[in-house]
């Protein structure tokens, strides 16, 4: 019976996640064809995100008072876990972001198509394809819009493990832009809907902004301090939250 429910229960969390996509599709077409309305689109996507999470079961809290600055760009950073995790990110963070991820992430049906034409896809086995990431994500800021980049690049296979080692990438990218970045941490997604099949449960997820972190005056060879203390600063969360459930 408790496989029988899971087997149900994430049926129904994929075809949440469909099904506005599928009705929506003309509109979503629309905001996704010129770059320029981008602002439009987020605003569906943000609507598909509480969609996914309150008709699958779970909660969405943000359980801080932090607010980002409007008019201003941001590099957003926390950790991976979860499929989740992309809906709680658009939950909480109003400001109009990109996300930059992973080009194999096209192949899931229907969310794929508009993955494709809304983010910024990276090949890591191409040198050719980060240096065409630098130059969509220059052309992005330049437009007002913040950078979500996801800095353990991929969700660890062994689920023990709180929090993977931090990629360069979204920190070199944060200090050559100057771009503010902004900590985010979602304690509870594994817990509620891991990517092993036979688990999960329904339930609150939380989300946290940790304090924004500036880089003018910063240059690449302090990467590796201000990725190891944002790291930190979302591990000593993590561990604290975790500990509160």
């Amino acid at each position: 019976m408790k496989k029988l429910f899971y087997i149900l229960w994430r049926s129904w969390f994929y075809i949440m996640m469909a099904l506005p996509l599928i009705v929506a599709f003309p509109l979503l077409l629309i905001t996704t064809s010129r770059a320029d309305w981008y602002p439009y689109f987020f605003k569906l996507a943000r609507f598909w995100a509480k969609w996914v999470l309150y008709t699958t079961g779970f909660i969405p809290l943000r359980k801080d008072g932090i607010f980002l600055r409007k008019g201003e760009s941001f590099m957003l950073v926390a950790n991976h876990t979860s499929m989740l995790d992309v809906m709680l990110m658009l939950y909480t963070v109003k400001n109009p972001f990109v996300f930059v991820g992973k080009k194999e992430l096209v192949k899931i049906p229907i969310f794929g198509f508009f993955y494709k034409r809304s983010c910024i896809l990276v090949d890591r086995n191409s040198p050719q394809s980060r240096k065409e990431v630098y130059d969509q994500c220059q052309d992005r800021i330049a437009q007002g819009l913040s950078i979500c980049i996801f800095p353990e690049g991929g969700v660890p296979d062994d689920e023990s493990i709180v929090l993977d080692e931090f990629k360069d990438g979204a920190f070199r990218m944060a200090i050559e832009h100057q771009l503010p970045i902004v900590p985010l941490v979602f304690p509870d997604n594994k817990k509620r809907f891991s990517y092993t099949f036979f688990s999960g449960s329904l339930g609150r997820t939380r989300s946290y902004i940790l304090k924004t972190m500036e880089t003018k005056g910063f240059s690449l060879k302090d990467r590796k301090v201000l990725k190891d203390e944002i790291r930190h600063m979302i591990l000593e969360k993590l561990r604290v939250t975790i500990r509160e459930t």
